[in-house]
């Protein structure tokens, strides 16, 4: 443990630099050394909800790993962290604060595993520690945050891998390089489904909570009262801190559409619809939504939906026999998966499955072996491609957060250049009829077009040409980080 004088030594310092990691505690990783060393390597994991105890439970059953520190805001999670049966295993360093951490010259690798609104800046801090990163999925929290991750990994040398998993998923991947043979005939287009139910996160008068160093917990985001039930999870459906389910989970099924289609840049016309129906609550995110990637190759659709496939059930509806992942349609027929995969013909006749393995210790593994190479192009699913698919969900909620409530007939014709993308938001529509909404008393919100530059990291243009709507758009890709909790322009 840290003496007082040298906790608030490390307090003060990270706060005089912008929220930074003062460059006098800056430590280089042992794993900087020449590859081959067979010493474990040292973790440190920062947030302890569900993945972060997945990620300890994973880390404490190795023999090539030590975990040696733990940290969570919420005392309680890092409590309940500690009486479970993986950390009988270890004897970590505890906190509540994640500066701690980055000073710790016993971490050579971190784990980050906070809320969306947290990675960027405890990736960067990591990598300016002289640590390596595994970072949950999204990468980020806005467009703008994924550059400086980029810099901050090429300036100190780190090994910066994103937690999307489903890279190293063995199923997956066959059934790609199936499509990519040309078996199923040329690519026509991709359905990125989540279909996973969401009731209301309530509503309560304003509160802010008292267990845990609010201020910390907020960071780079405003440090505004609660109005919803809980302050764990939810805070994924409000625009501050979290990204909806399209960011959520969205962010895994696009990733693996981006490597069907082929590309690893964003798409080059981004176009978001949808709303909140039924379920109203603090919430702020939709639980119906569409966001259409026109990529060179082929269009991805995602389609998310929250509510069950009827009224009184707990059960969604599904699509080509799945609930969650990607339905590729092809001339020849189409391959449906995510942990695992299956081809079909056009007659709905399997012609091939592909069994999966989840891929999440393979990607950890992944991860461990970068760490003692020094290889970063060894990686799975490298902080560049991160960018990317974190990229293309912000750009799906920028396009419906800058939207209007649109009639049917307009939202058809802004989608007829792409007709699976129609026939998809028909089917929205009649999803939501079924839970009594009618789409033209309650409309659904449009988003304009945009034109994505992605080498720029930014909208070249929107379709409406409304200059407020550019403005609105361009200023979502950056948002307002709230001091001292600042990623510098320069890393």
């Amino acid at each position: 443990m840290y003496s007082p004088s040298r906790r608030s030594f490390l307090k003060n310092s990270a706060l005089a630099t912008g929220a930074g990691v003062a460059a006098s505690l800056l430590r280089p990783s042992v794993w900087a050394a020449p590859a081959g060393s067979n010493d474990a390597i040292r973790v440190a994991i920062i947030g302890l909800g569900t993945k972060g105890r997945q990620h300890l439970q994973v880390l404490a059953a190795r023999n090539d790993v030590r975990v040696t520190a733990l940290c969570d805001l919420d005392q309680t999670a890092l409590s309940s962290a500690l009486k479970g049966e993986e950390a009988k295993k270890i004897a970590p360093f505890t906190t509540t604060d994640p500066r701690e951490i980055m000073a710790r010259p016993d971490v050579d690798a971190v784990i980050v595993a906070a809320g969306n609104h947290w990675h960027a800046l405890l990736s960067v801090w990591a990598c300016q520690a002289g640590k390596d990163v595994y970072c949950e999925k999204p990468m980020t929290h806005t467009v703008w945050e994924g550059r400086k991750m980029i810099e901050a990994a090429q300036k100190y040398g780190r090994i910066v891998q994103v937690g999307t998993q489903y890279r190293s998923e063995k199923g997956l991947n066959e059934g790609i390089k199936f499509i990519h043979s040309g078996q199923l005939g040329k690519l026509k287009h991709v359905h990125a489904v989540y279909y996973g139910p969401r009731g209301s996160i309530g509503q309560r008068n304003p509160w802010y909570p008292t267990n845990l160093n609010y201020d910390l917990f907020c960071g780079p985001t405003p440090m505004v009262p609660l109005e919803r039930n809980k302050l764990h999870y939810d805070w994924h459906w409000t625009w501050d801190t979290g990204n909806g389910e399209l960011g959520n989970n969205g962010v895994h099924i696009l990733d693996a559409a981006m490597r069907i289609v082929q590309s690893d840049t964003p798409a080059r016309r981004v176009l978001g619809i949808g709303g909140r129906y039924v379920h109203g609550g603090a919430a702020e995110t939709p639980n119906a939504q569409i966001a259409v990637y026109d990529f060179p190759n082929a269009p991805v659709i995602y389609e998310g939906r929250a509510l069950t496939a009827k009224p009184g059930v707990s059960y969604m509806d599904a699509v080509a026999g799945i609930r969650v992942g990607v339905v590729a349609y092809c001339e020849g027929g189409y391959l449906t998966g995510l942990t695992g995969s299956m081809a079909y013909d056009n007659a709905g006749k399997l012609i091939q499955k592909f069994a999966g393995d989840g891929g999440g210790l393979t990607h950890m593994s992944n991860f461990l072996s970068a760490i003692r190479s020094r290889n970063a192009s060894e990686l799975a699913a490298p902080v560049t491609i991160g960018h990317v698919s974190a990229s293309l969900c912000h750009y799906g909620n920028i396009s419906l957060r800058i939207g209007q409530p649109a009639d049917s007939a307009t939202i058809a014709q802004s989608l007829a250049p792409i007709p699976a993308a129609a026939a998809i938001t028909d089917g929205m529509k009649k999803h939501l009829a079924v839970h009594g909404v009618d789409v033209e008393q309650q409309r659904l919100a449009l988003g304009d077009w945009l034109q994505v530059d992605g080498a720029q990291d930014t909208v070249a243009s929107v379709s409406s040409t409304d200059p407020a709507r550019l403005e609105r758009a361009r200023f979502l890709v950056h948002e307002v980080q709230r001091p001292p909790y600042v990623i510098p322009e320069q890393v």
